[in-house]
C-alpha cells in the first residue's frame, strides 16, 4: 500500500565494496582487462567461510548502491541503479530503504542481516508514518523489491526468516529462481568459452583468475542451477549437476552440495508454511523471454570436457525455466521486454510498483510490441580489433534509430554505425580501447531501448 515501507535489495555486483574508502572491486575488475590477469586476492574470501561473516583482512565495507555498469565476465551484469527511486514509484525518503550488502557472502547470512535491518527500519517508520499518511487504513508493512540475486535473499528472509509476518508484497526483478548455468561454468573454469573474444590464451588466464576467486564465494555456489542444465553430446536427456554418470569436469562437489542444501532449506520452509495456508503476502516476478540467455552447458560424449553451451529464451541472463517462481503455488510472473540488467529502472518497474503500492494487481503482461534487441556474438572481446554487435528489430531505421556506446563511469558517448545485414537485422563492428563499455540502441513509435555491456580486454 502507499504507506508501506519500500525496501530494495540489489543483486550481485549491485553494492560498492570498499576498503579504507577505496572501491576495491572496481580496482580489481580494471586489472582483469590487462594482458596479464592478476589474482583477485583483494576480493577473495577465506576457504570454507560458509555462512560466517569474514574478518579482517577479508572483510569489506558495503557502501552505496552501484551507479554505473559493472559485470563479471561470463556470469552477469548490473547496469547500476541511478534511476531507482523513480522506478519504485517515488517513495518518501523516510519510507525508502536501499539495503546495501557484501554480495560475495552467503545468501543465508545476508538474509539474516536483511531481517535485522527491516525490523529496525519498520519500527522507525511506524513511529513516523502518522505525519505522512494520517488517513491510512492499517499499519505499514513491507514491500520488498529484489533485483536479480537480491530476490533470492528476499524470498529466503520471508520464508525462512519469518519476514512473511510483516510483508505486504515481494517484487522480484530478473531473479534466477532456479539458479544460473553461468555459475557452473565459472566454478568449472569455463566462464569465457574457449576461442571466444580475446583468444584462447587470454581467455584461459581470465578463466583461471575468475575461478580461483569464485571458489571462495559462498554466493556463487548458491547460484548453481537446480534445473537440468547439462547436456551430453549424443545423449537426448538433460541432466542435473548431481548426475553421477556425467559430473561437470572441474566443478567442485562441495559447491554442488552447498547449492542443494540452500535450495532444500528454502523449499522445506515453503512447504511447512503452505500446509498452514496460502501466502500472507503477494508475489510479483518481473522477467523476460525476449533475449537469448545461457540455459545449459554441453559435455563431450565421454563427459570429460565442457565443449560449449546452449541458449534459451530469457532476459539475457536468466532463462525462462529458471525465472518462473513455482514456489509461490500460483503464477506470479509479469513478462516484460526488458533485459535483466535494466529491470530495476524505467517505466516497466514503475508501472508495476505504482499498482502494487496502490493495492492493485499489476498488468499481467508488461511487454509491448516492436521490441529491439542487441546481441554480442562474443563477450569479452579483444582490444585493437573490430568486434561484431548485432541489432534486431522491425523497421528500426524508420523509427528514428539512435545508437551509442560509452565507457562505464564516463559520460561522453560516441555514435555506433549499424548497417542492414538482413531482414530486420543490423550489424556494427566498432573498435575500442580496453575497458567495460556499454552499447545502447533506442527507437521511437513506439519508444524502446536496449542496453548491453561488453568487456574489452588487452591481449
Amino acid at each position: 500500500m502507499k504507506h508501506d515501507l519500500v525496501v530494495f535489495v540489489p543483486g550481485f555486483l549491485g553494492t560498492r565494496l570498499l576498503r579504507d574508502g577505496q572501491d576495491v572491486w572496481a580496482r580489481c575488475t580494471e586489472r582483469l582487462l590487462a594482458p596479464v590477469v592478476p589474482a583477485l586476492t583483494e576480493v577473495t574470501l577465506p576457504p570454507g567461510l560458509g555462512d560466517a561473516p569474514p574478518e579482517d583482512p577479508f572483510r569489506l565495507d558495503a557502501d552505496a548502491l552501484l551507479q554505473v555498469p559493472d559485470s563479471v565476465p561470463g556470469l552477469m551484469s548490473c547496469m547500476g541503479y541511478p534511476d531507482l527511486r523513480a522506478a519504485l514509484g517515488d517513495p518518501l525518503d523516510a519510507q525508502f530503504v536501499p539495503f546495501g550488502y557484501d554480495w560475495r557472502l552467503s545468501h543465508r547470512l545476508v538474509a539474516r542481516r536483511l531481517k535485522e535491518r527491516v525490523t529496525r527500519e519498520l519500527e522507525r517508520w511506524r513511529g513516523e508514518v502518522d505525519a505522512h499518511y494520517p488517513e491510512r487504513e492499517d499499519d505499514p508493512r513491507v514491500i520488498l523489491v529484489g533485483h536479480s540475486t537480491g530476490g533470492l535473499i528476499g524470498r529466503h528472509y520471508l520464508e525462512h526468516g519469518n519476514g512473511r509476518e510483516t510483508a505486504r508484497a515481494l517484487v522480484t526483478l530478473g531473479t534466477p529462481q532456479q539458479g544460473l548455468v553461468q555459475a557452473a561454468r565459472l566454478l568449472a573454469g569455463h566462464a569465457v568459452p574457449e576461442g571466444a573474444g580475446p583468444g584462447a590464451a587470454a581467455a584461459a588466464r581470465l578463466n583461471e583468475a575468475l575461478r580461483d576467486w569464485a571458489l571462495t564465494l559462498p554466493a556463487v555456489a548458491e547460484l548453481l542451477p537446480g534445473y537440468p542444465a547439462v547436456r551430453v553430446e549424443g545423449k537426448s536427456r538433460e541432466r542435473q549437476l548431481t548426475d553421477g554418470r556425467y559430473p561437470v569436469p572441474g566443478l567442485p562437489g562441495d559447491a554442488v552440495l552447498a547449492a542443494i542444501a540452500f535450495r532444500e532449506e528454502f523449499r522445506a520452509a515453503c512447504d511447512e508454511h503452505r500446509r498452514a495456508g496460502p501466502l500472507p503476502y503477494t508475489v510479483h516476478c518481473l522477467g523476460s523471454i525476449d533475449f537469448p540467455s545461457p540455459e545449459s552447458l554441453v559435455l563431450s560424449s565421454d563427459g570429460s570436457r565442457i565443449t560449449g553451451g546452449l541458449p534459451g529464451n530469457g532476459d539475457g541472463t536468466v532463462p525462462r525455466r529458471s525465472a518462473v517462481a513455482d514456489w509461490t503455488g500460483g503464477d506470479p510472473m509479469l513478462w516484460t521486454d526488458v533485459r535483466n540488467a535494466d529491470l530495476a529502472s524505467g517505466h516497466v518497474l514503475r508501472d508495476a510498483m505504482l499498482a502494487v503500492r496502490a493495492g492493485d494487481p499489476p498488468a499481467p503482461d508488461l511487454a509491448g510490441g516492436e521490441g529491439i534487441i542487441l546481441h554480442f556474438p562474443r563477450n569479452p572481446v579483444a582490444a585493437g580489433r573490430p568486434f561484431v554487435v548485432e541489432l534486431l528489430g522491425r523497421d528500426l531505421l524508420g523509427r528514428d534509430l539512435r545508437t551509442f556506446m560509452w565507457r562505464s563511469g564516463r559520460t561522453d558517448k560516441q555514435p555506433v554505425v549499424f548497417r542492414p545485414h538482413g531482414p530486420d537485422r543490423y550489424r556494427a563492428e566498432p573498435e575500442v580501447a580496453p575497458g567495460r563499455w556499454v552499447v545502447e540502441a533506442m527507437v521511437d513509435h513506439p519508444k524502446k531501448r536496449d542496453r548491453k555491456d561488453v568487456t574489452v580486454v588487452a591481449v
